[in-house]
């Protein structure tokens, strides 16, 4: 399992260089070359997603620490670069955004409960955005578009009871519940932590009490993060010589996530996304090289975006790293060894 992530990535590269090379390369590569420096344009469209994700997270936490606009950004920023560019199963970007939250004075378990809410909200806004795009397909139907939508639709039948389920799940004391199975299996040995899971669990609640913000989230910060990602994919496409409403680039934008996730084992999506968009555009009427182009477009926006996010998560790492206390021997050594210097520069 160690290596799982690294062997899915190579295999989905390969899917990837694949699905390019039994299309036509040339058609790719040039569509990408007339489209130059637009590419960039669309790939820094990027940031006004990610703020108005950095805003409806932020609305999640209270209290006097609460962080800036800019430093929930910077989390932002961090999270989805290591959640897109790492093998670390979309969840080791939560890890990382728990870390910095905590070192700015955000209390633990109201961090640990943000981060779970916000989860929990993006994937019930996920799953709304994909049955309008379903439904979209639907509506604009030929034979093998009705096929597609089919098989998608299934699929959100499938996981739409687990994935609510994951959002209802706070009203069980999750957390609390399964420490305590392990403090009684340890005995005792994890009884600090029974207290810390029960003030996540009551974090978490505190937040789903606050109707106000979490209507907010759901009808308005999610629809205008949605729209603006969809708004990549309209740039995209613009400077790729292909032009297509705001709708359709939504409708591609909500099933490529949706597929995305479902992929979430394989870093970055390597290939999944790339046949996702020959699917989905096809199903728009794309060809598959301007499918392709788009997701190479994708592509330069990861490496543009997210590896300085990788970047700017080491510098901060390395920044904040308090060195470890020497060993009690040795400060009595380096105590000594001052006092001899001291009795020395006296006589």
């Amino acid at each position: 399992m160690k290596h799982f992530g690294r062997v899915a990535a190579l295999v989905g590269l390969l899917l990837s260089l694949w699905l390019v090379w039994r299309d036509n390369p040339g058609a790719v590569l040039g569509a990408l070359r007339a489209a130059g420096a637009g590419l960039v344009v669309a790939a820094l469209a990027h940031v006004l997603p990610m703020l108005a994700n950095a805003c409806d997270w932020r609305s999640l936490i209270r209290g006097a620490n609460r962080p800036s606009l800019l430093q929930m950004l910077h989390v932002v920023w961090v999270r989805e670069s290591v959640n897109s560019m790492l093998p670390v199963a979309r969840i080791g970007g939560e890890v990382v955004a728990f870390r910095m939250l905590k070192r700015w004075g955000v209390r633990p378990p109201t961090a640990m409960g943000s981060i779970i809410v916000d989860m929990q909200l993006t994937v019930i806004s996920q799953l709304l955005f994909t049955m309008v795009g379903i439904g979209f397909l639907f509506a604009h139907a030929h034979s093998d578009t009705l096929r597609l939508a089919g098989q998608l639709a299934w699929g959100v039948v499938v996981l739409a009871p687990l994935l609510l389920l994951f959002a209802l799940v706070q009203h069980a004391n999750p957390f609390e519940r399964v420490t305590r199975a392990l403090n009684h299996m340890t005995s005792g040995k994890l009884a600090t932590l029974v207290g810390q899971s029960a003030q996540i669990d009551q974090s978490i609640k505190l937040i789903w009490r606050r109707r106000a913000v979490v209507l907010r989230y759901l009808f308005f910060w999610q629809p205008l993060q949605c729209f603006l990602t969809s708004l990549e994919i309209w740039l995209a496409l613009h400077f790729l010589g292909v032009q297509v409403t705001l709708v359709e680039a939504v409708v591609i934008e909500s099933l490529i996530q949706a597929i995305s996730s479902a992929a979430f084992f394989v870093p970055g999506g390597l290939g999944v996304q790339e046949g996702g968009f020959i699917l989905i555009g096809g199903a728009l009427g794309l060809d598959p090289s301007t499918c392709l182009a788009l997701a190479a477009a994708r592509r330069i926006r990861d490496l543009l975006m997210f590896v300085p996010g990788l970047i700017a998560w080491q510098f901060a790492e390395s920044s904040n790293r308090v060195p470890e206390p020497a060993p009690r021997g040795a400060r009595v050594e380096r105590a000594e060894a001052r006092s001899a210097v001291g009795e020395t520069s006296r006589h």
